[in-house]
C-alpha cells in the first residue's frame, strides 16, 4: 500500500506543530523546514482544519497550532480521513477488470488496507513524536 503525497506531508506537519510550544509557525516556516513546498503545504493545513486537527490564525501573533483534537487524534484514523475511503486498486477504471464480478483479490486487499490502518489506531500524534523523533523535530531551522 502506497500512502498519497498529501497524506505525508499533512502527517509531517502534524508532527512539526506537536513540539512547536507556544511558537505558532505559519504554513510557510513548516512547509521550509519540512522540506515541502508551500503549496502542497498550504492545501494540506487547509484539509487539517477542515478536520478539526489544526487551527490557523492570520495577522500578526497568527500562525499554526494543534487543537487538543489533533493532539489526541489516532493516527489510523487521521490517515483514514486524509486518504478517504477506496480501494486499494481500481477495478472498475478506463478498462474495467474482467474478474470484478468474481475477484476475491478485492476482498482481501480492503482487508489488508483496514489492518494497515488498525495497526495504527493506538497511536497518538503524540507518540510519534516522542524520543527520539521530538528532539529532532526540534532542531529542524529555517534555511
Amino acid at each position: 500500500m502506497r500512502l498519497t503525497k498529501s497524506t505525508d506531508i499533512a502527517l509531517r506537519i502534524v508532527m512539526r506543530l506537536a513540539v512547536a510550544g507556544p511558537a505558532n509557525p505559519t504554513t510557510r516556516e513548516v512547509a521550509e523546514v519540512m522540506g515541502v513546498q508551500y503549496t502542497h503545504a498550504a492545501k494540506v493545513v487547509a484539509q487539517l482544519q477542515h478536520l478539526g486537527v489544526v487551527e490557523a490564525r492570520r495577522g500578526r501573533g497568527g500562525g499554526l497550532a494543534l487543537t487538543a483534537e489533533g493532539r489526541a487524534v489516532s493516527v489510523g484514523r487521521l490517515m483514514r480521513q486524509l486518504e478517504g475511503v477506496g480501494d486499494v486498486v481500481d477495478c472498475e477504471g478506463e478498462v474495467a477488470c474482467p474478474l470484478s464480478s468474481a475477484c476475491r483479490l478485492r476482498r482481501a486487499l480492503r482487508q489488508a488496507q483496514e489492518a494497515f490502518y488498525a495497526s495504527l489506531d493506538p497511536l497518538r500524534v503524540e507518540d510519534l513524536v516522542a524520543d527520539p523523533t521530538g528532539p529532532v523535530l526540534l532542531t529542524l531551522q529555517l534555511k
